[in-house]
């Protein structure tokens, strides 16, 4: 797999899209990650982080009694969940938090959505003594208030965003409009396979460990590959880390499962790949909720992690090659979803993997098998994160 290009371009999608005060820095953080990439101290320290920190690896669980619900689905579950601050952007903020100390940058910014990319990266960043500010889009702040609290007691600055939608696009805009001014001492922690090169290629390399391990469990059990993978995708970084892996076998079926919000049809989603257009968002080249004249459209979801108008540029190459399907589920679906999961396997999954769950339903109508075990279809989810940061504003909604 030579993608991305040394340019960072999938295809015709990435790239580098900045101002010209950050094309120096981008440079040197590109050169500097691939050197580290190949570095044996560096690549120890990160699996050790990964290990005794973080809890790597990760179950591939058979979640039974889900599996019989559906009836012709074996499901799989490989447990991000179970990762220290609940989800799976630890993999990619300890990453590069590291890088952040080898390039010598003293002060850390984020941005996040659902909060869960800045719980890790005010994590990583008491771990390592940096300095931490993230921000959030207001909205998210106030559907996310114990999220935001958790950055705070691991002390970090949470700055709330009240321009446009006030969600994950404009919390996003604001940390670049700081970086421009900041570049000398600040280091972007960007959450998702998004932005400009090199971060999509970072973000994958840091979060490929998902798939990595999920393809070497499910040969150890099962002594061939699954039929399909299954993720959740807003920027996209969980299903890029469970894609990734597999990319070269061909037999099995990728499906990335966007937001269709309260409906394709209503206008009012978070789905850039299924009904979106190309055009440049943060930097990059990629599928856009846009208009006509190139005006980035308000995008929604239930999820906020998912609540983003792009998505990141190796999803939209994996799309026009044909290497995976994506897909949509609306809010009330994930929300049957996440109620599905918790009452079958004691599991309560966040709002964005619930779009996943919620979509075996769909899957498994479409398989044309026998209803039997033997000729049921396996397929792997990634359960990117747990439901903690939701339960507090699900009472009135289910």
């Amino acid at each position: 797999m030579s993608f991305p290009d040394q340019h960072g371009h999938f295809g015709e999608f990435g790239g580098r899209y900045v101002p010209e005060t950050l094309m120096a820095l981008l440079d040197e953080l590109d050169k500097v990650f691939r050197s580290l990439k190949y570095d044996k101290a560096f690549k120890k320290e990160f699996a050790f982080l990964l290990r005794e920190y973080a809890g790597r690896p990760t179950n591939l669980y058979l979640a039974k009694r889900l599996s019989s619900h559906f009836k012709r689905l074996n499901v799989y579950l490989k447990r991000e969940d179970l990762l220290h601050t609940g989800a799976h952007k630890i993999n990619n903020t300890l990453g590069q938090i590291l890088v952040a100390k080898k390039m010598g940058k003293t002060r850390v910014i984020a941005e996040t959505g659902a909060g869960q990319h800045g719980v890790a990266t005010a994590t990583a960043c008491a771990l390592m003594g940096l300095k931490c500010e993230v921000y959030m889009g207001a909205e998210d702040v106030e559907r996310q208030a114990l999220n935001v609290f958790r950055m705070k007691l691991l002390g970090a600055k949470v700055i709330p965003v009240t321009s446009g939608s006030q969600t994950l696009k404009d919390a996003m805009n604001e940390a670049i409009r700081d970086w421009v001014t900041n570049v000398d001492n600040t280091f972007y922690v960007i959450g998702s396979v998004a932005g400009p090169h090199p971060y999509p290629l970072m973000v994958r390399e840091f979060q490929s460990v998902i798939g990595r391990e999920a393809r070497q469990q499910y040969l150890a059990k099962e002594k061939k590959l699954p039929d399909y993978l299954l993720a959740c995708v807003g920027g996209g970084s969980n299903a890029m880390g469970l894609f990734h892996a597999f990319f070269n076998d061909k037999t099995v079926k990728m499906i990335g499962v966007e937001a269709a919000g309260k409906g394709i049809a209503t206008g009012v989603h978070a789905a850039p790949l299924s009904v979106g257009t190309v055009g440049v968002l943060h930097g990059s080249k990629s599928g856009l909720l846009q208009t006509k004249d190139g005006q980035i459209k308000i995008a929604h979801s239930i999820a906020a992690g998912l609540d983003y108008p792009g998505v990141g540029p190796e999803h939209a190459y994996y799309k026009k090659i044909g290497r995976a399907q994506y897909v949509s589920v609306t809010d009330q679906e994930a929300l049957q979803g996440l109620k599905l999961l918790s009452q079958t396997e004691g599991i309560i999954p966040a709002l964005e993997t619930s779009h996943a769950i919620a979509y075996l339903e769909k899957l498994a109508r479409n398989i044309k098998r026998k209803a039997s075990v033997a000729s049921a279809a396996s397929v792997i989810v990634c359960l990117s994160g747990r439901g903690d940061k939701d339960v507090g504003g699900l009472k009135d909604l289910i």
